[in-house]
């Protein structure tokens, strides 16, 4: 089955709903595609405290917000996994797990993906011990002893928030100093059951019944066993880019490299969000840069 749109977005997170919103507003005939729930990366963000005139929230209800103004406004959206994207010059193929649609523009707001430590063990004891999502997974681990790996404000932030939950928390961080925002380190030192362990890494996951029984660290040099029933990773992210290989896209890095206007180097296909090349990767960015790739959408569909 095929399907003719103006453009589709390929993403639900926080550019793409903003991409959608502007494109709807526009009068544009516009899709909206997701293979997972909308929100993308800050769903799992327990405290959103830099986002302007909202004050504190968490990301879910953030995402549900966002959301809401989407489905409130008719944008059609569509749960289905994109397998494959054909340009055709003036028009469009995109391939999803059951059916191809085709559009004039594309809008890849795909965002990035949490980094594995690459340890052994590490992918099959996912949701046995081991989780990317401290709001999504934190209570499995009530009155338990976790550890949080990375010293940036995701592994801070999602570190508070297992305070109130665990009995023990252990950061560990391969550096002698933190990156996280200051404000999170001076929470982070005033908690009594947060333990920060620098210049020390992750080299060993140990199991036992299929499930994380501790983990081997080794802190400036000395090999220890640290007993812990969780372990939570935060270090760094890469971009989600396993649909844009055969396009022929610019990429530095593996992110999409675009212009001021989020055009990239094919004429008709514009990228925002957490999949581009940029200085800052926050939610201001991604619904600044998702309203100019609408922008960049229409002022195309008039020429």
């Amino acid at each position: 089955m095929s399907q003719d749109f103006d453009s589709v977005i390929i993403g639900a997170g926080v550019a793409g709903m903003t991409s959608a919103i502007y494109l709807k507003r526009y009068n544009v005939n516009v899709l909206l595609l997701e293979k997972n729930i909308p929100g993308g990366q800050i769903v799992q963000t327990p405290k959103i405290e830099n986002y302007p005139g909202v004050g504190s929230i968490d990301g879910a209800s953030l995402a549900l917000n966002m959301y809401q103004q989407v489905t409130d406004l008719g944008i059609e959206c569509r749960y289905s996994e994109v397998i494959k994207i054909e340009n055709h010059g003036n028009s469009k193929t995109i391939y999803t797990e059951n059916e191809e649609i085709r559009t004039k523009t594309i809008i890849i707001a795909t965002g990035r993906i949490p980094k594995k430590l690459g340890l052994e063990n590490e992918s099959e004891l996912t949701g046995r011990g081991i989780s990317w999502c401290a709001t999504c997974d934190g209570m499995f681990y009530k009155n338990q002893d976790v550890a949080v790996i990375g010293g940036g404000n995701s592994a801070l932030e999602e570190a508070l928030f297992l305070s109130d939950i665990c009995n023990k928390i252990y950061i560990l961080y391969r550096s002698g100093e933190l990156r996280a925002d200051k404000i999170l380190q001076k929470r982070v030192f005033e908690k009594e059951n947060i333990e920060i362990k620098f210049d020390t890494i992750v080299e060993k996951i140990n199991e036992k019944d299929e499930k994380l029984e501790s983990i081997i660290i080794k802190e400036r040099e000395e090999e220890k066993k640290l007993v812990v029933q969780g372990m939570f990773i935060y270090i760094g992210f890469e971009p989600n880019d396993s649909i844009i290989s055969e396009l022929n896209l610019i990429l530095k890095n593996q992110y999409i490299v675009v212009n001021e206007n989020m055009e990239t180097n094919i004429k008709g296909i514009y990228a925002c969000g957490d999949i581009i090349k940029k200085e800052l990767y926050q939610v201001t960015t991604a619904v600044g840069e998702g309203s100019i790739a609408a922008n960049s959408v229409k002022k195309y569909l008039m020429q």
